[in-house]
């Protein structure tokens, strides 16, 4: 067989299946990429969805950091974001007869998107080696101890009276989640930033999860 064959025989199975030609023998050998076209959508939504309950895993367990890095996606930090923004939007507004809703939730959305947009333009201009998508995705998981958090000081808030005790109770609470957001949102991309510039990266994050954990800590009924 001459080399016109061989290159014929490479990329004439069509089935999925990879032909390379050997000394030993020609089977067929499965390639790494398979394609969901014909995979039930069942599959296909069960594979994603475990897919996004791996990442919040690994931002309460931040200790595989390329696992985050891998395969982006956007799923988690829109519901995520949605999650806080549906929390958060009444607790500026008092007034029945206004047009509460829109505009807090437009502003947490606006706060959170624009600010890890923000932060990730910082992170490529400081030379960081990592993908605009991919930061924005880290920097969005990394908002769940925030959401949780969040979701525990709206529980103080609505089983007990306020008084000066749960106020300080709820500012801890604010506090370790935006300890905690940080310090995963390090440890993810940490690595893909250059040395000497690494504080220039990482200030901009402990700002953007402050002003996020200073609304938590601010939410009211």
């Amino acid at each position: 067989m001459n080399s016109e064959d061989e290159r014929f025989e490479i990329g004439d199975d069509l089935s999925g299946n990879l032909t390379v030609p050997s000394k030993s023998s020609r089977g067929p050998i499965k390639s790494s990429n398979f394609d969901t076209l014909d995979e039930p959508i069942r599959d296909t939504i069960m594979r994603d969805l475990n897919a996004v309950i791996s990442k919040f895993r690994h931002v309460l367990n931040p200790k595989q950091k390329n696992n985050m890095l891998k395969e982006w996606d956007l799923w988690g930090p829109l519901l995520l974001c949605t999650t806080m923004a549906t929390i958060l939007q009444t607790s500026y507004q008092e007034d029945k007869n206004a047009d509460s809703g829109g505009p807090e939730f437009a502003e947490v959305f606006l706060i959170v998107w624009f600010g890890a947009g923000i932060v990730t333009l910082n992170s490529k201009l400081l030379g960081g080696q990592i993908s605009f998508f991919q930061s924005v995705c880290v920097l969005g998981y990394c908002l769940t101890p925030l959401a949780l958090s969040l979701i525990c000081c709206k529980i103080i808030l609505i089983l007990f009276t306020q008084t000066g005790f749960f106020f300080f109770l709820r500012i801890v609470i604010s506090m370790l989640g935006f300890l905690w957001a940080t310090y995963a949102s390090v440890m993810f991309m940490g690595d893909s930033q250059p040395p000497k510039r690494k504080a220039l990266v990482i200030y901009p994050m402990f700002l953007f999860y402050f002003v996020i954990s200073w609304l938590v800590a601010s939410h009211t009924n």
